[in-house]
């Protein structure tokens, strides 16, 4: 029987079915840390659940410890596993682990792939593509680097994905966002060099440091983009062949970033973009299941639960790498206009009558839903089949058919 911790700091849709996922595992006792109260969990997780204990924060590391004590005794004093999806609790999740002397990621990993400055550093002195970057503790250090390199991308050193990211164009715009929020030594700034061309993700699962299964996927276009242009839907394709010869050089590269940020067991998501030139540049990793519904494309792709599948990985330390058997790609509905709230959706309709039998998941927008001001928009649609260029074609006939308006 193993003793389970989940950390979960709010009850969000995707970090329940997780949770969901590890409760049904066999010979497994669950107790959940939170900053929400009990009744704000679903009465099906609340009931299956042998414990749970409220956090004030969950990244402060001491906190966490605490409330992660109190969870042990729950469940009778012994600790196997302390687990938690979110990037941001990576490092104390870490730190926690070894003050208790649980098995699982240690610290100075989780920093690796936490800390993107100190990614890089690694990447570039072991010979992996990625982009120049600096790391500016202050403003001089900042526009000493844009000299040489414009544009960048401008990102705290710990982000997740493309929040609170930027791109800048001149030095004159630099200087401007500096003076709003001068970087510290405290709160330093991650400057990179904005690459040019297409953007993937390269999605494994390792185990014991071997790593068993990988995923790529397309992104049209980049998260970056979608979110400097409020009009572009964000679709990504999951191709059912990915062992060819144009994925020869990510196979090999993926697999030895993983080696060198210290990956034991768990499943990743990297970003990496393919230049004009064709050469390749990995953006970042992170050690935790990928968010924006990926999860769900892989289960899709390989006719398999992803989410059974981490929590069996991460407790049982069990994975059997599926079979690709199906294309499957996502647009991500985005509000469209001005506005705060979506006030019509058209194109359902149509939509359905073309493109029906390719659907195996949606969650339509709805009039009066605020706007989620991300890349993944207010809603989505997931198709499936097992031709690339038929998953392809319908995302594109899909993009010109639903419209979601703001007002």
């Amino acid at each position: 029987m193993k003793h389970v911790v989940f950390v979960v700091p709010y009850a969000m849709e995707t970090t329940l079915r997780f949770v969901r996922a590890a409760l049904r595992l066999s010979d497994v006792r669950v107790a959940v840390v939170s900053q929400e109260p009990p009744e704000r969990l679903p009465d099906d997780v609340r009931a299956a659940l042998v414990g749970h204990e409220r956090v004030g924060d969950p990244l402060d590391a001491s906190q966490l410890e605490a409330a992660v004590r109190r969870a042990a005794k729950s469940l009778g004093g012994r600790l196997d596993r302390l687990i938690g999806v979110l990037e941001q609790l990576q490092e104390p999740l870490a730190e926690v682990r070894e003050r208790l002397g649980v098995a699982g990621m240690k610290l100075e990993t989780a920093k690796n792939f936490r800390d993107k400055a100190r990614m890089k550093d690694l990447f570039r002195a072991n010979g992996l593509p990625c982009a120049r970057h600096a790391l500016a503790r202050n403003a001089e250090e900042a526009m000493a680097f844009v000299e040489t390199c414009l544009p960048v991308v401008v990102k705290p050193p710990s982000g997740a994905g493309a929040r609170n990211t930027m791109r800048v164009e001149k030095k004159r715009d630099l200087a401007g966002y500096l003076r709003t929020i001068p970087p510290t030594p405290a709160s330093p700034l991650l400057l990179e060099e904005f690459i040019v061309g297409e953007e993937h993700s390269f999605d494994s699962v390792s185990l014991g440091g071997q790593h068993l299964f990988h995923s790529i996927s397309h992104y049209h276009p980049t998260p970056l983009e979608v979110m400097e242009n409020p009009w572009i839907q964000w679709c990504v394709v999951l191709p059912r062949a990915i062992d060819g010869p144009e994925y020869e050089d990510i196979h090999q590269a993926g697999s030895r970033a993983l080696d060198v940020l210290g990956m034991d067991t768990g499943l990743t998501h990297m970003e990496w973009f393919r230049r004009p030139d064709g050469t390749l540049a990995i953006s970042e990793v992170a050690a935790r299941p990928p968010g924006a519904q990926f999860t769900s494309l892989l289960s899709f792709a390989h006719d398999r639960d992803f989410y059974a599948a981490w929590a069996n990985l991460v407790v049982h330390e069990r994975f059997e790498p599926p079979e690709r058997r199906f294309a499957v790609g996502a647009l991500f509905l985005r509000g469209q206009g001005t506005g705060q709230r979506i006030a019509a959706v058209t194109g359902i309709e149509e939509a359905q009558r073309e493109l029906g039998e390719l659907v195996v998941q949606a969650k339509l927008p709805k009039p009066g839903q605020a706007q989620s001001g991300t890349y993944e928009g207010e809603g989505y649609v997931i198709l499936r089949h097992p031709e690339t260029a038929t998953v392809e074609a319908a995302l594109k006939k899909l993009f010109s058919l639903i419209r979601v308006e703001l007002g």
